[in-house]
């Protein structure tokens, strides 16, 4: 893996449900199991696969035009399939854009169906993940007793 292609974060136990994940670049934040007001791992998914889709038609169509309005909602069902596991279905991601009146605003409206179709077909990295399937390898580094 190249420094450019290569994607990584750490996450840590800080109690029983609670952990802090931290990027290289220092980020941090606290996710848990849903009992509080801190992000589930599934509400992160949600929150990636919309958030990815948002930045690529925020970049394509605010060269045109800043909007008035831009919000996504993202929804999905979590399912127990036939094998026991847990996954999600129907997941969607609806955009609600408003642009400014004048000829700005026209080219901005007119680039959002493209700039949703490139995201979903070629740009957003997580939801093409998502659809196509990436295998994840669930690996043991090392157990060792505590001091």
């Amino acid at each position: 893996m190249s420094q450019d292609t290569f994607r990584s974060v750490e996450i840590e136990r800080t109690s029983v449900g609670k952990y802090v994940v931290r990027n290289a670049r220092g980020g941090s934040m606290t996710i848990g199991a849903g009992d509080d007001g801190i992000f589930t791992p599934v509400e992160l998914l949600l929150a990636a696969i919309g958030g990815c889709t948002a930045m690529d038609v925020d970049h394509i169509t605010s060269r045109r035009a800043e909007p008035t309005r831009f919000s996504v909602d993202v929804t999905g069902d979590k399912v127990r399939d036939d094998t026991g596991g847990n996954r999600m279905e129907n997941l969607k991601v609806e955009f609600t854009v408003t642009f400014p009146a004048g000829e700005d605003g026209d080219r901005a409206r007119e680039a959002l169906p493209r700039s949703l179709q490139q995201s979903h077909d070629r740009l957003c990295t997580v939801s093409r993940t998502v659809e196509l399937g990436t295998r994840v390898s669930i690996v043991e580094a090392a157990a060792t007793t505590g001091d």
